[in-house]
């Protein structure tokens, strides 16, 4: 199982420290006094203010939203040089907000505040260069800016970093460093991060082969719900693979998985149900998952919930059923269903 780079562009807008009455009353969420203050302020050339108040008709807070407003703030603050205005404007120019929709004019501003130091337009800027969107694609500036946010903490950009260095994307591949920035977003609990990592101590990708390290991060990804991390925990717990081998947790981590549809879960859920393996036997609840993986076309599920129809091991015999689901496994290769379809069975 593997997971693929994901990009998003994060805006955050933070409340620049000054002192000024529109400071203290937006802390306090006196978002109608804040507008005033914000306002007068801002008419006073305050570049703080003028953000702020830009947010204020951004948002509509204390005041109508009015983006268009917004827009003209943040740009006498941006015009000032104040980053989280940069940020902002180029973000709704990127997405059209307020104004015209304007690729050139959202790399701009991002340029403008990513030169400054701030973080989240770093990271806006590498995805930007990364896709090639409104500008051409250029890995090595995308590694550059992902690397700036990535040393200020970013998880996203410290992921994304990750990814960059295992795929060799814009700067030379190297596992060590990729493994590095794995794991600054892991710790982050940058749930991606912590499942990529996990499978990279699973099965020694750039290191050395870790199942006690991979349990530990298949846990936290899947505490998370990843589904994928759930499943592969439970994979562990049932073979004792960096955990102490314990059937019980399996049968939870395959329900988690299988209750969000991942169809090798429910297959494996079913088994044990089975079985009875972990569990009470109960094989009116293995149908019934076997049934979920065989509906989402896993075929080994549908071999396996043909066996039961065909002599009514737990269910009402039905040959028809058993015959529906043999072909349907049978159809994507699966040898054991197509041996029983030779056989001479009474359907």
């Amino acid at each position: 199982m593997t997971k693929l780079v994901s990009f998003g562009l994060l805006i955050l807008c933070s409340f620049s420290s000054y002192a000024g009455q529109c400071k203290t009353e937006i802390e306090q969420r006196n978002y109608q006094k804040a507008f005033i203050e914000c306002t007068q302020e801002a008419e006073q050339g305050d570049g703080n203010a003028q953000t702020n108040l830009a947010m204020l008709y951004h948002f509509g807070r204390g005041v109508e939203q009015d983006k268009q407003k917004a827009i003209f703030w943040y740009t006498k603050a941006a015009e000032q040089d104040y980053s989280n205005a940069q940020n902002s404007l180029a973000f709704m120019y990127e997405k059209g907000e307020g104004v015209e929709q304007d690729k050139q004019k959202a790399i701009f501003w991002y340029t403008k505040a990513a030169e400054q130091g701030l973080y989240r337009s770093q990271f806006n800027l590498a995805n930007i260069y990364y896709l090639g969107d409104g500008i051409e694609q250029d890995n090595q500036k995308a590694a550059y800016w992902f690397t700036k946010a990535a040393e200020q903490g970013h998880s996203g950009a410290q992921y994304n970093l990750a990814i960059m260095y295992s795929k060799g994307e814009g700067l030379e591949q190297d596992n060590q460093k990729s493994i590095y920035w794995y794991t600054k977003a892991a710790e982050q609990g940058y749930l991606d991060a912590q499942f990529n990592l996990a499978l990279k101590y699973h099965i020694g990708d750039g290191l050395e082969q870790d199942n006690q390290k991979a349990a530990y991060w298949f846990t936290k990804a899947a505490e998370q719900g990843d589904s994928s991390a759930q499943y592969n925990l439970a994979f562990m717990y049932k073979k004792g693979e960096g955990v102490r081998k314990d059937k019980q947790m399996a049968v939870y981590w395959y329900t988690k998985a299988a209750e969000q549809g991942v169809s090798i879960a429910q297959n494996d859920l079913a088994v044990m149900y089975y079985q009875g393996e972990g569990i009470e036997q109960d094989k009116l609840k293995a149908a019934y998952w076997f049934t979920k993986a065989a509906e989402q076309g896993y075929a080994r599920a549908q071999y396996n919930l043909a066996l039961m129809y065909n002599v009514g091991d737990g269910v009402e015999q039905n040959k028809f059923l058993a015959k529906d689901y043999f072909n349907r496994s049978c159809d994507q290769g699966f040898e054991k269903a197509c041996g029983e379809l030779k056989k001479e069975l009474n359907f």
